[in-house]
């Protein structure tokens, strides 16, 4: 049994103001820090003064390669003080709120220069914190560091002297105490000062200031961050001992991780006369016309930028234009979107037309949309200004004085064009014919667009990006040492970028705002035919409606389209690329901050995190700050270093093939042949509801198909622009740690047609076992990979004529190509190895193509490995074998078997699917039920392929592709649950793990409890006032289970969950009051969803740790690399090279106990906290408690309304005295019973009960769905509508969930019921079982010290078999 021990953490002493800080949190023996020790967030180096954001360079004596070394017992704990919920107080001289408000405005108004009100703000700041709090002085040193840089910029010495002020009476006379940071800015503004005696003077008694703080050595470290040469020049003379050396080691790291140049390809592509063009969906297509504009850096030379005129090499002038060009594409998309719509308008205007809507051109309608939206959001601009300037906030203005200062970080005209062009496009993509989409969606959509772009541009005019153009420019190591000495703008950056990052609230109020004022002005012409008169009449409507719509009871804001602006959109296309998360024409940059790689000026996270998980991003800075992230770092540099290029001959055969209109390979057809059905002539409710849904169901497949092709047109346009450039896919990862391209439109992980299209950008020369290799990539894309790799090369041999047919004559041959799995990658495959094998010698040719190796469902793989499992590791191609073994088709023919077995016993609906069941019907189940896929979703899986093989499938009440995909997706859950019983097992113990987590209050939890059962609730922090509570926090505030599962990749990541409950904060708005979730560390966990997503989410951050740690050693042995999270990829020559280095990096991870050290992890990182367990309520143990507690009830006086939080007190109690050191005390314990007592005297681990979200968690267990089904169906229920009501019925009926009254939930039970009144028995005794089920499944809850399930046994699968299998990656 385990006793509560306090585990040594560093806390944090900051609330959200603080959030700039350094988050300090380590593991149990690392030193605390008391709050008197708080490092600010800028210190420069070691724990005073390390980059905020430092990537800590691994021991030498360790390989980015190799696995580090992990203690599972002393995890990275970050302190929950660090990321508690931002308090609120009451509204003083209209500035109030929660904390995190005040400061947003705070440093809006610092960054437009409005120190007058970030002054009264700072006063604001002074009544609600304490003098000492870290927070106060972290807004100090913001406000200080604003007015001087305001200072260095203008020379203004007022501000000096203000500033001087401001230090001596408001920071130091009214008891807060400076630090570092805060010494280092004011000696920095005091060397602006242009009397020198005055400046030394100053100088002087700051340096003095610090000695007496004990501050001197961190003040100097700080100088050396933020000085430039002359500046640090002028300090040594004032005082000559002050600085001895410049620490340039994050200079060398900085360069070392990208390399002194920026190498190109070793053969660029060739520079071609002509380039094919894409015939577009439409010549106005509006998106389309922006994205050419924006691409012109790629074709327009004057459109290229200008340099300085500095004499370069030829190769530092590539490299300088190359980086200049990718600036300019991730900077001008408004620019070209304005200028486009402009373009439209002028061109109808010379025609002589006025209305935009009789030429069917949208973006002259969005030209007048633009031209009246931006003269009223100027004036409103203007009167936030006026506000802000009269200092008087009435009634009427407090909500555009609440939000208004965030609308001046970019001008009037950009509000506009990403107000216009984020509605249109939100708007435009739905997948529904009708284009809806809630109010919620549209304005935090387009406050999150302002805030991103408001970014950007502050990033652009601060000109932080300079040192990343010197790395792009120079190939000089001393030059960029030097350059690093002296500007050191790199480490402003991630603390600016956290510093600048605006709440949820303000994102939403923004688009709201915007977007009322877009529905005020966005009206068009409407023409219609009054039949009447026969005349046609023009009308002028808003082209938005905005309306309620009720779902789940609850009336919800709609936003849609005018049904003529839908007719219009029918025609074009509103969609625009963002160019600024294109593919890169430089090298992106290296990782080495939250939000510091990737692109140059517009910063993406190097985590995805759901949301606004303060938790996840808190755990990811602080193991970025320890080093810990160096490995996942390294890996995405590998992977986003990678150069590309488009396979021109595969691009010429797209445009040729695209122009046509037809569809061709996967490319959606200009005019699908899909006709709506006429209107039934009978009358009758049952014709005209099933014509109202056919109606529907084509009315979405064309315009499904209307949409794919628009986007597949924006994949070739986006293409075509870089067919001469060599080009880059910056990565980053989820929260698991899988990693993903961050540009959208072109990629590797896209479909068949990208993929087809790209190639690498540096080639290698084939060799005897490159060009065996590149027959089996073709015979794998042909779809022939099942078979052994000898007889992959025979079907490649046998078919070469058919190849070379297809590469010579793709559109006007024998089109073989068309037939097989992946056709645009197949024939770029032909086309290689037919000129491979024309070239003089095919083992010199020198080959582009990405060769992949696939593992065999990957996540099985991982799982047998984890278990030990001899029989899963067969299937999945873990132990060797002569011929690669498939899961897929094993899992279909026991499913095949087992249902010929129903159609002998006379089972119609077995009769109809026996040779129906394929390979490919059951794989993305097979494949995705390893990774938590529901029995629900499973069904709605086999529908999908059901329908596309089986389109005339029987449709009566009884045999249906509902009725079909239930009865199969059973199937293949038993036989998975049969054939993976390792596999079960572990799914198990991670589900009961995570369950018991979610069901466990913390350590702090407890103690809070306990000390306000004593009278005594309150707490240390660093406020005067007593923040604000909501209804939600005064009821149970520390009573909800808040443990999240918390985990460390083998790559040393931690990895939080983000599914909390979440209530909804009401912000109100001009256009209507919304709910936006507010997570938080205090939010209650999801229990369900928690323990569902982690057996899943663990194999995804295991199958992440494999691919980095491969291509981690691929690129140490020279190899290029790419991956699609289980599909590696290399060159041909190189493929047998990576196939080892897969296996070496899979057996070396599957060495270590992965589970085992996982559970100490566990036991580490939640010790302390206790778990509301249950047991049966009839079972010996439950009996005693119950008896106990009647007894303890009168005995203690328990509440009757609290009895469990007594029992808790008890309890820890109970254990505090156990773990005494005083023998007595010791013995007092012993002789304590609480429920926890006698759970440990008389039961054990087997005897809890399970938890009923448990039953459903391992591998092919199934649950009755039906009630989930129908609560996803009233989610779509609008009131008054028929055809939902239709929708609805049709997902409960067909869609794979049968309502319990139609089909039973073993589908196989009623075969062999012959008569009604067996069938009505049969029930009776179901019901008679379930009430004795229930009844002897009844629990009662009790407390005991969290501990976790015993790890299960591992089978006798030896892994380094894995070594010997061809077939584990091929």
């Amino acid at each position: 049994m385990e006793h509560p021990t306090t585990r040594t953490v560093v806390p944090a002493y900051t609330a959200r103001l603080g959030q700039q800080q350094r988050r300090y949190a380590s593991a149990a023996p690392e030193p605390v820090l008391s709050p008197d020790e708080y490092i600010p967030f800028e210190s420069p180096s070691g724990i005073h003064t390390a980059p905020a954001f430092s990537n800590r360079p691994l021991p030498k004596t360790s390989s980015l390669t190799d696995l580090q070394p992990f203690d599972p017992s002393s995890p990275l704990i970050v302190d929950n003080s660090l990321i508690t919920v931002a308090p609120r107080f009451k509204q003083f001289n209209n500035i109030g709120g929660e904390i995190e408000e005040i400061t947003q405005t705070l440093y809006a108004c610092l960054q437009l220069g409005r120190f007058e009100r970030a002054a009264n703000l700072m006063r604001r700041l002074q009544t609600i914190y304490k003098p000492d709090a870290a927070g106060l002085l972290h807004a100090h040193n913001e406000y200080i560091r604003e007015l001087t840089w305001k200072i260095i910029f203008t020379r203004d010495l007022r501000l000096l002297k203000s500033l001087q002020r401001w230090f001596e009476v408001e920071l130091r006379s009214r008891g807060a105490i400076p630090n570092a940071t805060t010494f280092g800015l004011m000696i920095q503004a005091s060397l602006q000062e242009a009397d020198a005696q005055k400046a030394e003077r100053a100088i002087r008694r700051y340096i003095h200031l610090a000695e007496a703080g004990g501050l001197r050595d961190q003040t100097m470290n700080q100088l050396l961050a933020i000085l430039n040469h002359q500046e640090l020049g002028r300090v040594t003379r004032i005082i000559p001992a002050a600085i001895e050396d410049i620490n340039i080691s994050a200079a060398e790291h900085l360069i070392k991780a990208s390399g002194t140049t920026m190498s190109l390809p070793l053969d660029p592509p060739s520079k071609e006369a002509t380039t094919p063009e894409v015939r577009p969906l439409d010549p106005n297509t509006l998106g389309l016309k922006t994205l050419k504009k924006s691409l012109l850096a790629f074709s327009d030379p004057s459109a290229s930028p200008t340099f300085d005129g500095t004499q370069r090499t030829e190769g530092e002038a590539d490299r300088q234009e190359a980086f200049e060009r990718q600036l300019k594409i991730e900077q001008d998309t408004l620019d070209a979107a304005i200028s486009r719509w402009q373009a439209d308008s002028e061109d109808l205007k010379r025609l002589g037309i006025s209305s935009a809507l009789e030429q069917k051109s949208i973006g002259a309608l969005m030209w007048n949309w633009h031209q009246l939206l931006t003269p009223l959001i100027k004036e409103e601009i203007q009167n936030a200004k006026e506000i802000d300037e009269s200092n008087t906030v009435k009634g009427s203005n407090k909500d555009i004085h609440s939000f208004g200062l965030f609308l001046q970080f970019l001008n009037a005209e950009k509000l506009s064009a990403i107000t216009i062009l984020t509605c249109m496009q939100l708007l435009s993509t739905r997948g529904d014919a009708d284009k809806t989409t809630t109010i919620q969606k549209v304005v935090s959509t387009v406050g999150r667009s302002i805030h991103e772009e408001s970014l950007a541009e502050y990033l652009k005019n601060t000109k932080l990006h300079a040192v990343w153009r010197n790395i792009h420019s120079s190939a000089s190591l001393k030059t960029l040492v030097r350059k690093a000495k002296q500007k050191r703008e790199t480490n402003l950056l991630p603390e600016l970028l956290d510093r600048y990052r605006w709440s949820r609230v303000v994102e939403v109020r923004v688009g709201a705002f915007l977007t009322s004022k877009l529905i005020d002005v966005a009206k068009m012409d409407v023409f219609r035919d009054d039949p009447d008169k026969g005349e046609r009449l023009r009308e002028f409507q808003p082209a938005f409606i905005h309306y309620f719509r009720y779902i789940s009871g609850k009336p919800i804001g709609m936003l849609g389209f005018n049904k003529a602006l839908l007719e219009m959109l029918a025609m074009s296309s509103t969609k625009a690329a963002m160019p600024r998360h294109l593919p890169m024409i430089v090298e992106p940059k290296p990782w080495i901050g939250f939000r510091d790689g990737g692109y140059l000026s517009s910063p993406v996270p190097v985590v995805r995190l759901k949301g606004h998980d303060s938790q996840a991003k808190a755990y990811t800075q602080t193991a970025i700050a320890r080093g810990d992230m160096a490995q996942v770092f390294a890996g995405l540099d590998v992977l986003s270093k990678t150069p590309w290029r488009i396979n021109r001959p595969i691009f010429e055969v797209m445009a040729e093939a695209w122009n046509t209109g037809d569809a061709i390979a996967n490319m959606a057809p200009e005019n699908p042949a899909i006709e709506l059905p006429p209107k039934p002539i009978e009358d009758d409710v049952s014709s005209r509801y099933k014509w109202m849904m056919e109606t529907k169901r084509l009315s979405n497949a064309k315009h499904g198909k209307k949409c794919e092709r628009c986007f597949q047109n924006f994949q070739l346009e986006v293409a075509r622009a870089y067919l001469d450039e060599t080009f880059y896919f910056p990565h980053n990862v989820d929260f698991r740690g899988r990693a993903y391209p961050t540009a959208p439109f072109l990629n590797h992980m896209g479909a068949d047609l990208c993929r087809g299209l790209l190639i690498f950008g540096r080639g290698k020369e084939l060799g005897d076992a490159g060009l065996r290799w590149l027959k089996i990539h073709l015979s794998n894309l042909a779809g022939f990979d099942k078979a052994s790799f000898e007889d992959r090369l025979k079907f490649v041999d046998d078919n070469l004529d058919n190849i070379c047919d297809s590469a010579r004559n793709p559109l006007k041959g024998r089109r073989w190509w068309l037939r097989t799995e992946d056709p645009w990658q197949c024939l770029a495959a032909c086309m290689e190895l037919e000129n491979a094998l024309e070239s003089p010698d095919p083992r010199k040719f020198v080959s582009h193509m990405p060769i992949h190796q696939d593992g065999s469902c990957n996540g099985l793989q991982h799982y047998a490995a984890l278990g030990g499992d001899i029989i899963g590791a067969g299937q999945v191609n873990l132990e060797p074998g002569s011929r690669p073994a498939d899961v897929y088709t094993g899992v279909a023919d026991i499913v095949k078997a087992e249902i010929a077995k129903d159609a002998e016993h006379g089972l119609e609906l077995a009769k109809i699917l026996h040779e129906k069941v394929t390979r490919k019907v059951v794989k993305q189940t097979v494949m995705t039920n390893v990774y938590g896929v529901t029995f629900f979703g499973a069904t709605r899986q086999i529908r999908r392929q059901l329908e596309d093989l089986y389109p005339d499938f029987p449709n009566t009440s009884a045999i249906n592709y509902g009725t079909g995909s239930y009865y199969i997706a059973s199937k293949v859950f038993r036989a998975l649950a049969n054939m993976f019983k390792g596999a079960h097992d572990i799914q198990y113990w991670l589900g009961d793990c995570a369950g018991r987590i979610c069901r466990s209050l913390t350590l702090e939890q407890i103690e809070t409890i306990a000390r306000r059962a004593e009278g005594n609730s309150k707490t240390e922090n660093q406020f005067r006032l007593t923040p604000l509570k909501s209804a939600a926090d005064k009821k149970n505030e520390f009573e909800a289970f808040t443990s999240t599962v918390i985990w460390t990749t083998p790559l040393r990541m931690p990895v939080v969950h983000p599914y909390r409950k979440v209530a909804d904060r009401r912000v109100s708005t001009n256009l209507q009051t919304i709910g936006i979730a507010a997570p938080s560390i205090s939010s209650p966990v999801d229990k369900r969803r928690q323990l569902q997503a982690f057996p899943p989410n663990f194999i995804h951050s295991l199958d992440a740790t494999h691919m980095i740690l491969s291509a981690l050693k691929c690129t140490e042995e020279g190899l290029t690399f790419a991956a699609v999270h289980d599909s590696f990829w290399t060159h041909a020559s190189d493929v047998d090279v990576m196939n080892g280095i897969l296996r070496e990096s899979f057996i070396k991870m599957h060495s270590e106990n992965i589970i085992g050290r996982l559970a100490a992890e566990f036991r580490a990182r939640y010790r302390g906290s206790m778990h509301f367990a249950s047991v049966k309520k009839y079972s010996a143990v439950g009996k005693k408690i119950q008896k106990w507690r009647l007894q303890a009830r009168l005995k203690l006086g328990f509440e009757s309304s609290v009895p469990l939080v007594a029992e808790l007190l008890q309890e820890r109690r109970r254990l505090s005295l156990l773990a005494s050191k005083d023998p007595k005390e010791r013995q007092r314990g012993k002789e304590m019973v609480t429920a926890g007592s006698i759970f440990a005297e008389i039961a054990e681990e087997s005897d809890l009960a399970v938890e009923e979200d448990l039953k459903e968690i391992a591998l092919g267990s199934m649950k009755s769905t039906a009630r989930v089904a129908k609560l996803e169906a009233n989610k779509q229920i609008e009131v008054g509508d028929a055809a939902n009501v239709g929708d609805v019925a049709d997902a409960l009926s067909e869609s794979g969930v049968l309502v319990e009254s139609q089909q039973p939930a073993d589908a196989d039970a009623d075969a062999d019921v012959e008569s009604n009144e067996e069938r009505l028995q049969a029930e009776a005794e179901k019901k008679r079982d379930l009430k004795r089920k229930q009844r002897k499944e009844q629990k009662i809850n009790l407390w005991l010290p969290i501990s976790f399930p015993p790890v299960p046994q591992k089978g006798s699968f030896d892994v380094s078999r894995i070594g010997l299998s061809k077939y584990f990656f091929s």
